[in-house]
């Protein structure tokens, strides 16, 4: 009897395109998105809908949604062997995002973290997308019934609510939906903000907090020696007591491959100045070949096109028999083509 092929896990994740990619996302997500497409079935989502929870300029987030695009596809992501492409390009995201909201309690989205400190800083513009945000997210997910998800720290909340949701939905309609578990690669470095570095490097923050992956040499060289150290002049992984050197290192090792000790005995002793160049050396060997096929690629706007229709048709499809399942099971009328 002949053997039948082993399915593929499925891992979703999605990126919002608002902001400057940094340097943060690309060792913790993009370059390990690159190592997953052999071994996963992967999509990957440029989360547009998420970004209007807070005002766009129209004409600007469409250029955003394509740089990332871009950069996703500089990285290393395959469009062969991924999906990739734009949430809102996928109408399911939207639809399913409704009935989910139908099964998720307003006690659940209160008690969401990101809401709090998005309100905080949006206080002109708490609208109700913002509050059912993770409902979306969770949408996001089950709808390509992902088995795992790439997370940080600071989304385990949101893939939480996804699981008590599915979890919840499936106890009153069957096996629906897979429930998602986070994936956590085997190798990563947790970036920290330049000027403050006992907070993740966000894109979100002032410009001279991160590298963006587009930042030409001369700026990732600027920003690295304006980065917060200490009084000290040694150069020893001590996060506590010396998180700004700590998270330089933790640059270091994560793009060189130089392991914590190999760093400080070829750093410590000459001063920060020259660690801190050496850094930007570092860093900007591994940005300036993405850079270069980041311009390549965008310069042809056909193959971004193709890109793109090919990613929202291949999502689609899948998307397209879930919510076939999923409107059958809760009552709706049936899809017709």
């Amino acid at each position: 009897m002949e053997a039948q092929p082993q399915v593929k896990q499925r891992i979703f994740s999605g990126i919002q395109p608002t902001g400057n990619l940094t340097l943060g996302n690309y060792i913790g997500a993009l370059r390990n998105f690159s190592a997953l497409q052999n071994e996963y079935d992967c999509l990957y989502s440029i989360v547009d809908m998420h970004a209007i929870t807070v005002r766009q300029n129209p004409a600007e987030l469409r250029k955003a949604c394509l740089r990332t695009m871009a950069i996703f596809l500089a990285s290393g992501l395959d469009p062969e062997k991924n999906i990739i492409y734009f949430q809102s390009q996928v109408s399911q995201h939207a639809e399913l995002g409704w009935i989910l909201n139908c099964f998720t309690y307003m006690g659940e989205l209160s008690r969401m973290t990101q809401f709090k400190d998005k309100s905080a800083k949006h206080a002109d513009n708490i609208n109700a997308g913002l509050f059912t945000y993770p409902v979306l997210m969770a949408a996001d997910i089950l709808l390509y019934m992902t088995n795992l998800v790439p997370i940080g720290a600071d989304q385990k909340q949101h893939l939480e609510l996804a699981r008590d949701i599915a979890q919840r939905f499936n106890a009153l309609y069957g096996d629906v939906f897979p429930v998602p578990e986070g994936y956590f690669p085997k190798v990563g470095a947790r970036i920290m903000s330049l000027q403050d570095p006992t907070r993740k490097m966000s894109k979100s923050d002032p410009e001279e907090c991160y590298i963006a992956i587009l930042d030409k040499p001369d700026v990732i060289r600027k920003k690295l020696r304006r980065a917060v150290t200490d009084s000290d002049t040694r150069v020893v992984f001590d996060p506590e007591n010396k998180p700004g050197v700590a998270n330089l290192m933790s640059i270091m090792t994560a793009l060189s491959g130089k392991t914590m000790d190999e760093v400080s005995a070829e750093y410590d002793g000459k001063g920060y100045g020259v660690f801190k160049d050496a850094v930007a050396d570092c860093v900007i060997s591994v940005l300036e070949p993405i850079q270069n096929e980041y311009d390549r690629i965008s310069a042809d706007k056909a193959y971004l096109e193709q890109v793109m229709v090919s990613g929202r048709e291949r999502a689609a499809r899948i998307a397209y028999k879930t919510m076939l399942k999923v409107r059958k099971k809760v009552g709706l009328a049936a899809l017709t083509l």
